[in-house]
């Protein structure tokens, strides 16, 4: 009796839990199909990854001598959905009386599984996911109970359970967090490093090709190529950060400059959300650059931070709140999503740099996220569920698990503050400090109000006196809440004025 092992498109890892007792006899599923490219209509370049990818990891399972049933997306039969491939699966395979698959990272996919028992008549066997640091289990017995939900404190505690970056019991350094040392501005002599971009193989060029077919009207450029689809791509683009670009990522990790959209970043969330990358392995090797006296304390440990606290973090976040936490919206902001989030024609420099690399490259890095389309969703008042839409679609590392979190509670503050202690609202003055945006752009940073003014500027002022009843009372706020109250009445009234006629017009209905 053989055992159905469904393996998911961000589950390309040989160490996988459903993969763990795999024996002769047993069928390996894999799938290619529309419903999970489609709930939303995901960006061009996320979709191709994947399929390729996918199809690698399959040969590397065949390979290893495993039975795969691999269904393209284009392939005759193709049911459409994961529940039909595992349908027809069961029907088409003599033998298969159990299902086993990793759960999946999406609320909404595992409340499908949930019922696949029921509907196949046979036992669906859900194994927690292991690729993660931190077992639920022991995120949801660190949450309990506690008042606030930091990363910080629990970044601490992964810390401690690694051992990474620790001397004995205390951190490396003498002390947890050198956050302070990595917001510096690029100076104009600097050019970031060169980059490992490798270009696609046959296989992947298949995929390119069959979803330029299939999904013409997706977000997104398929050119140029960026990703490796390969395990062995994928560790070549893990060695080159980490033995070329890493020792400058914690000085530099929060600037943006226009036309470079890759900086000091290490470009491997794409490779460790959909595991051909081991996140602690990557951890692991960082660490032993400082070590070895080849990297800056403060440049790994900025990057360890973004693994081992982040990433477990908002995963911990995502199940302990889900499904309620997506329908949350504290500051009650309604505002439609402004087309220029999807073609990237705007006279605002720094959005039109940033959103103009995420069509092309399906990427952008945390601060273009945060604090500029983030911080402009903000501030506008966006819906939250359309700016999660967003992000989820639009950039190749997002699945809901990773993506929810930090959109909606550290870029919208729609949680009330469950994640961030106050809102990341800023004005244009923050993106001028940090990039080389506003030297050329249409619209004047230190100008408040009128048709030359920085949009940041009046939306940031605007923002701050609409959500005055929730946000004055946040000690965080104090000092903002002061500036506002010394602001002259007719020059805040100004601003507000120009806000919403900015908002109107770039949120009216696309004629």
């Amino acid at each position: 009796m053989g055992v159905l092992r469904l393996v998911l498109g961000d589950q390309l890892s040989p160490g996988l839990s459903s993969l763990s007792d795999a024996k002769a006899g047993d069928v390996i599923l894999m799938a290619e199909v529309a419903e999970e490219a489609t709930y939303v209509r995901h960006h061009k370049k996320k979709i191709a990854f994947l399929f390729a990818a996918m199809r690698h990891f399959s040969d590397e399972l065949r390979a290893g001598g495993h039975d795969v049933r691999y269904v393209k997306l284009d392939g005759a039969g193709n049911a459409g959905s994961l529940r039909g491939e595992v349908a027809r699966a069961l029907e088409d395979v003599p033998g298969l009386t159990r299902v086993v698959v990793t759960k999946p990272g999406e609320w909404r996919l595992l409340a499908d599984m949930e019922t696949w028992r029921d509907l196949f008549g046979v036992p669906v066997e859900l194994r927690d996911d292991t690729r993660f640091i931190v077992p639920l289990t022991e995120f949801l017995a660190w949450a309990k109970g506690r008042k606030q939900l930091r990363m910080e404190f629990f970044y601490r505690e992964v810390r401690r359970k690694t051992g990474l970056l620790m001397d004995g019991q205390e951190p490396a350094g003498g002390q947890w967090n050198f956050d302070h040392d990595n917001r510096k501005r690029l100076p104009k002599s600097l050019t970031p490093p060169p980059r490992l971009l490798p270009a696609p193989d046959a296989a992947t060029r298949e995929v390119i090709a069959l979803v330029a077919t299939r999904f013409p009207d997706h977000f997104g450029d398929l050119e140029p190529w960026v990703f490796a689809t390969t395990r062995s791509g994928a560790e070549a683009a893990r060695d080159h950060f980490i033995g070329e670009i890493l020792p400058g990522f914690g000085d530099w990790q929060d600037a943006m400059a226009q036309g470079e959209p890759w900086m000091w970043h290490s470009l491997l969330s794409i490779y460790i959300n959909c595991g051909l990358l081991d996140p602690l392995d990557v951890c692991r090797r960082a660490e032993a650059e400082w070590r070895a006296g080849r990297a800056p304390l403060n440049a790994v440990e900025g990057f360890i931070r973004q693994i081992i606290g982040w990433r477990e973090y908002v995963r911990g976040i995502y199940w302990l709140t889900m499904p309620a936490y997506a329908d949350t919206n504290t500051l009650a902001a309604h505002r439609p999503l402004p087309d220029f989030y999807w073609t990237g024609e705007t006279d605002m420099r720094c959005m039109a740099d940033a959103i103009g690399q995420t069509k092309r490259h399906a990427y952008a890095h945390h601060i273009q996220r945060l604090m500029v389309t983030g911080n402009f969703a903000l501030i506008a008042g966006l819906d939250p569920a359309m700016v999660n839409e967003w992000y989820l679609l639009v950039y190749a590392d997002a699945y809901e698990w990773v993506e929810l979190p930090n959109t909606h509670g550290m870029a919208l503050h729609a949680d009330g503050g469950l994640m961030a202690s106050k809102p990341y609202a800023a004005s244009g003055n923050y993106i001028n400090k940090m990039s080389d945006y506003c030297g050329d752009c249409a619209f004047d940073v230190s100008a408040k109000t009128g048709p030359k003014a920085c949009p940041f500027n009046y939306l940031y002022w605007d923002f701050i006196a609409r959500n005055r009843d929730a946000l004055s009372g946040n000690p965080r706020m104090a000092l903002i809440y002061k500036a506002l109250g010394r602001l002259d009445p007719e020059a805040l009234s100004a601003m507000q004025a120009d806000a919403n006629a900015f908002l109107d017009r770039a949120c009216a209905p696309a004629s």
